[in-house]
Parts: structure tokens; sequence; C-alpha cells
């Protein structure tokens, strides 16, 4: 595959692609693995905001995956990600100053937002109720320690 000189962007981001469809399919087995939502959801921000198209693409399929491996619905997490994104991510950043504060937002909205998110939908759709399990209060953990490092 030929580049043009003019495009430096590294083509790693296929690699990361085929190595989170191996680790969505080991979280799902193991569960003391965390699925990795925070992280794509600070991620997509990110992409976002740098005006980034194929990484917004990249994230957006790994949400897809991430979706159909835990059996929500199909496009739910990118809708509510644009959503918070758009209407409740400025006045956070607004509020607090501290980027340790912002990341535990990130974190907590990531989790117990798309929870309540996915709640919402599936009393609006009339589907099942998604349960909850205390491996999130784990995974909210471990995934802060994550977000932290970027």
């Amino acid at each position: 595959m030929q580049r043009s000189i003019i495009n430096k962007n590294p083509l790693i981001a296929i690699f990361y692609l085929i190595l989170f469809f191996f680790y969505e399919s080991l979280s799902s087995i193991y569960l003391f693995l965390p699925p990795l939502l925070a992280l794509l959801f600070l991620l997509f921000t990110q992409a976002i905001k740098s005006n980034d198209l194929p990484f917004t693409l990249y994230i957006g399929l790994y949400l897809i995956i991430f979706e159909a491996d835990k059996g929500y619905l199909a496009f739910s997490s990118i809708v509510y990600f644009i959503l918070i994104y758009k209407f409740l991510l400025p006045k956070i950043e607004q509020s607090f100053s501290c980027s340790f504060c912002i990341k535990i937002t990130y974190v907590l909205l990531a989790y117990f937002g798309f929870y309540i998110f996915t709640l919402f939908l599936s009393n609006i759709f009339m589907v099942s109720i998604p349960e909850f399990n205390y491996y999130i209060v784990y995974y909210i953990i471990i995934e802060f320690f994550l977000v932290s490092l970027l």
C-alpha cells in the first residue's frame, strides 16, 4: 500500500482495530477484563476535537463491535457519546479546571450515564432492561487508571 508524502498519519489504527477485536472477545469470556468503554469515550471525544475523521470512524467501528458483543442496541453508544459530547461536556469542561476531575467525570459518564441511557432506550423500545452488576464498579476503577495515563 503506497502512501503520499503529505499524509504523515500512521496506519497503526488498523492494527488497533484488530487488537481491540481480540480484546473484546476476551473481555466477554473473562469478566476481570474491563470492556474499555470509558477509554473509547475519551478517544472518541479527542478524535472529534481534533477533527480526525478516519480515527473517529475507527472509534465508531470499535463501538459497534462493543455493542454487538455486549448485546446493546445498535448505534446506542455512538448516539450517547455524541449527545454527551455536544450537550454535557462543554459545561463540565467549563465548570472544572483540573484535568483529573474531568477524567473522573468521563469515566463515570461513560458507565453510569450509558447505563441510564440504555435503560431509557429499553423503556422506549420495550426491549429487555439491561442488568446492573457490581463488576461495573471494578471496571470504573480499572478504567480510571487507564484514562488517567492518557
